[in-house]
C-alpha cells in the first residue's frame, strides 16, 4: 500500500480538504510516533527503528491521539507499530494468504466467490495496519488506469451473474471524490448489478474525510450501498468516528463491521463484548470476526483456533445474538468464507 507521500501530494493547496492535511501530518516515522507516547526511543540503527520489510509505518495523528501515553502494550499501538519480528519467517504464513493472485479476472479485478467481485481500486490507506494480507501485494501490477479500470468495468458487464460489486484497495475511500464518483457512474450503470459494498477503515482511522461532498457521491443510487468499516477495538469508536458513521449513515448506508482476532489486541471476552457494544451505539452490526489471514510479518497476531472457539462461546453467553459476530476463516480456493463457530 502506498503512503500519503507516494500519492504525489506536494505541498499544501489553500483548497486541499481537511483529511489530506491530517494524512499529509501523518506519523511516517515510529521513533516520532513513539516520542508523542511517552515512549522510550529505539536507536536508528535497530530494526525496530527502519521500515519492516517495505511496509514502512504510517498513522493518522487523531488515531495516534486515540493510544494511552506510556504504554508500550497499547492495543491500538500495537496493530500499527512495525517490530523487528516481523522479519522473522514462519512456516505457514505467506505473501499471498487468501489468493488473490489465482482470482485475478483482470488487473486489479478479482473474483473469489460466486455472484460478487471485487475492485482494487486504489493501493493507498491512510493507516499501515500490520496485520493485513496485502501488506505484500502486487499493487504496481494491478493499479487501476484509465485502460485497466475499462476493462475491468468491461468484465463485470459481460458477467451477469456478479450482482454486488466490493471496492477495495489499499482503501477505496482514498480516492478524491470526483474519480470515486466517475467509478460509482459507471457501476450503476451495469444493468445486472445489485449492490456496491465499500470496505473502509477511513471513518474509524481518518474520520474527517467522511465530508458532506462524500456523501453526495455516495447518496442513493440504483446500487444498494453497504459500507464495512473494518474497526477492532472499541476505543478505535471516538466520537469522532461515531460522527462519520451518522453521515454515512444518513445516506442510505447499510453499516457493517469486519474485526480480525488480533492477540494482544482484543482477544479477551471484555474487549469483544465492549466492541460489540459500542459498534451497536455507532449504529453498526458486528458482521465478521476474522481468523488472522496468515500473511508473512504477521504471525506475532495469531489466536489459536481453539481460543477463538471458547472466547465465542462465552460471548454468546453474554451478548444477544444479534451483536455476535461470526467467527470464519479464509481459506483459498474455497467457494465462501469458513464458518467456524
Amino acid at each position: 500500500m502506498l503512503a500519503r507521500s507516494d500519492l504525489g501530494w506536494q505541498g499544501q493547496d489553500r483548497q486541499e480538504p481537511d483529511w489530506k492535511t491530517e494524512l499529509r501530518q501523518a506519523f511516517t516515522r515510529p521513533d516520532a510516533l513513539r516520542a508523542f507516547l511517552g515512549l522510550p526511543c529505539v536507536p536508528e540503527s535497530s530494526s525496530a527503528a527502519s521500515p519492516v520489510q517495505g511496509f514502512r509505518l504510517l498513522v493518522p495523528r487523531g488515531f495516534a491521539a486515540l493510544m494511552e501515553p506510556g504504554n508500550p502494550d497499547d492495543p491500538l499501538l500495537r496493530q500499527v507499530l512495525p517490530l523487528p519480528v516481523e522479519d522473522e519467517f514462519h512456516p505457514g504464513f505467506s505473501v499471498d494468504p487468501v489468493g488473490d493472485s489465482r482470482a485475478a479476472l483482470a488487473p486489479g479485478l478479482l473474483q473469489k466467490y460466486r455472484g460478487r467481485a471485487l475492485l482494487v481500486s486504489t493501493p493507498a490507506c491512510a493507516v499501515h495496519c500490520r496485520y493485513c494480507f496485502r501488506r505484500h501485494y502486487p499493487y504496481a501490477d494491478a493499479a487501476l488506469s484509465a485502460d485497466r479500470r475499462t476493462a475491468a468495468l468491461a468484465a463485470i458487464a459481460a458477467n451477469p451473474t456478479i450482482t454486488e460489486v466490493i471496492l477495495s484497495g489499499g482503501d477505496p475511500l482514498m480516492l478524491d471524490d470526483e474519480p470515486l464518483a466517475t467509478l460509482i457512474e459507471a457501476l450503476s450503470a451495469i444493468p445486472h448489478l445489485q449492490r456496491l459494498r465499500i470496505h473502509t477503515r477511513l471513518p474509524v482511522v481518518l474520520p474527517a474525510r467522511i465530508t458532506p461532498a462524500l456523501c453526495q457521491v455516495l447518496e442513493p443510487r440504483r446500487l444498494r450501498l453497504v459500507v464495512v468499516i473494518h474497526a477492532n477495538h472499541p476505543r478505535e469508536l471516538s466520537d469522532a468516528a461515531g460522527e462519520a458513521l451518522d453521515r454515512l449513515r444518513g445516506v442510505g448506508a447499510m453499516l457493517l463491521n469486519q474485526s480480525v482476532l488480533l492477540r494482544g489486541v482484543n482477544d479477551s471476552l471484555g474487549t469483544l463484548c465492549d466492541l460489540s457494544e459500542r459498534l451497536f451505539h455507532c449504529g453498526v452490526v458486528p458482521y465478521y470476526l476474522h481468523l488472522l489471514d496468515r500473511v508473512q510479518g504477521a504471525a506475532h497476531f495469531e489466536v489459536q483456533e481453539a481460543e477463538a472457539r471458547h472466547l465465542m462461546s462465552v460471548l454468546r453467553l453474554r451478548l444477544p445474538g444479534y451483536l455476535v459476530p461470526r467467527l470464519v476463516r479464509e481459506e483459498v480456493g474455497t467457494a465462501s468464507k469458513i464458518p467456524i463457530a
